[in-house]
């Protein structure tokens, strides 16, 4: 089959475009390279440099014809949702209202949505947490992904478009870029080979820092295969349902480096949830997903790559 990959240029998107096209799967990566890299696009795919907000995308669906719509493009960082609201809204709601209607005028099948897992439940009492769960998102980043969710609704009840929904939990691997919090990981990593301290940002009744739930990326683009095919109509938190805090994730990354370099120290910042962590038994019983790495095996991954790049470099 056809499939658009919105995003495709960027950490996710570009693994999630490899395994497509591992599979036989023709692609068509859209992507105006603001965050990405065309050379994380891989050969085989065709890659158009466009914002998702743009009309002219229009006419990328026109000459292409593209069964399945997956959508990673977005604005990420949460504290540039809560400085600037109005571009996270044009970015993440109008830009993806333009896909969803280019869906209806050129009959797509079906889109595969990224949502967040981490942001949209907000400081959920319910913990672990499922996707039975209402959401009360706290940043504007997450009520806007909530809110792609809910146009999701509209569009299938409306025009019949299938969709999945995949609730990320923090993922982190290979071509992960060092900025926003999903970027933690890349941060410390990239901050440790340069010889530079990383801040550790913390609540100061909770020193550790703040409990997420990390996925490795190789385990969240088995979850964008299967949703090809399964969780029709339906949510699924994509995550480990392992708590790990800002220090003991800081602490891994530093015993793998042969490192004992005490971090710095800073207050929490606007937008920072104290806890998450996903409840990720539905992806199992209906997707056939659960996650294979654990985060020592997916820090080693992840610390060859920066490695290797840093050599490249």
């Amino acid at each position: 089959m056809k499939i658009l990959l919105t995003g495709g240029a960027g950490f996710i998107g570009s693994h999630v475009a490899q395994a497509y096209l591992d599979q036989g799967h023709e692609v068509v990566v859209v992507d105006d390279l603001s965050t990405g890299y065309a050379h994380n696009v891989d050969p085989r795919a065709k890659l158009y440099k466009i914002d998702v907000r743009d009309a002219q995308l229009s006419e990328i669906f026109a000459s292409e014809q593209p069964d399945i719509v997956n959508h990673h493009a977005a604005q990420i960082s949460i504290p540039i949702s809560l400085k600037d609201p109005c571009h996270d809204a044009d970015v993440n709601v109008m830009g993806f209202i333009n896909i969803l209607e280019c869906c209806r005028k050129y009959q797509v099948r079906k889109v595969i949505y990224i949502s967040s897992g981490g942001a949209i439940y907000g400081e959920a009492e319910e913990y672990p947490t499922t996707e039975n769960y209402r959401p009360a998102p706290l940043s504007v980043y997450a009520i806007n992904k909530m809110c792609g969710e809910q146009y999701l609704q509209a569009y299938r009840h409306h025009y019949g478009i299938d969709y999945t929904v995949l609730r990320y939990a923090n993922v982190y691997g290979p071509r992960q870029v060092p900025y926003g919090e999903a970027g933690v990981v890349a941060i410390f990593i990239e901050k440790l080979l340069q010889g530079l301290i990383p801040t550790v940002y913390a609540y100061s009744d909770e020193p550790e820092g703040m409990i997420r739930d990390y996925v490795y990326v190789a385990d969240v683009v088995r979850a964008n295969v299967l949703a090809l095919t399964e969780g029709n109509n339906d949510c699924f938190n994509i995550g480990t349902c392992v708590e790990t805090t800002t220090l003991q994730l800081y602490n891994a990354i530093c015993w793998q480096l042969g490192l004992d370099v005490p971090p710095h120290r800073g207050e929490a910042r606007p937008g920072d949830l104290r806890r998450s962590m996903l409840d990720c038994s539905k992806a199992f019983k209906v997707l056939g997903w659960s996650p294979i790495y654990n985060l020592v095996d997916g820090l080693k991954q992840t610390i060859i790559y920066f490695k290797e790049k840093g050599i490249e470099k």
